[in-house]
């Protein structure tokens, strides 16, 4: 959970969605975990570098409307980026059912709205 959480956005989804299935974990579920980790091993030599300049935050926004069938819930992810190299990022199930996809949007704009204003700040 840390290598998520505090360095590797772009697997986050993944990690979510395998760790669902940890209690009773089946063949399917551990070839992902066997695919994350060879994923992790071939990129391990990437990084993210800032190169100094003074910018603005730039947030990105998505959601995947209903995303998880077992609950109904829609997926929130996002991603803010400073100088163009990500600086933070989120994915998870909103905690209401969404009715609507405008509904669903405005709960992922919500949330990365509260996460940008906290960032600013910071920066």
């Amino acid at each position: 959970m840390y290598v998520m959480v505090s360095t590797r956005p772009n697997i986050s989804h993944v990690i979510g969605v395998v760790s669902k299935f940890m209690e009773n974990p089946d063949e399917e579920y551990w070839r992902a975990v066997k695919w994350v980790l060879q994923y992790l091993r071939g990129t391990s030599d990437y990084c993210i570098i800032f190169s100094g300049s003074e910018g603005s935050i730039c947030r990105y926004v998505d959601v995947d409307y209903v995303g998880d069938l077992d609950k109904n819930r829609s997926n929130t992810s996002y991603v803010f980026t400073l100088v163009g190299e990500a600086i933070s990022w989120m994915s998870k199930l909103q905690e209401t059912i969404a009715l609507s996809t405008t509904k669903a949007e405005y709960i992922a704009t919500s949330d990365a709205c509260k996460e940008e204003i906290s960032l600013k700040g910071i920066y």
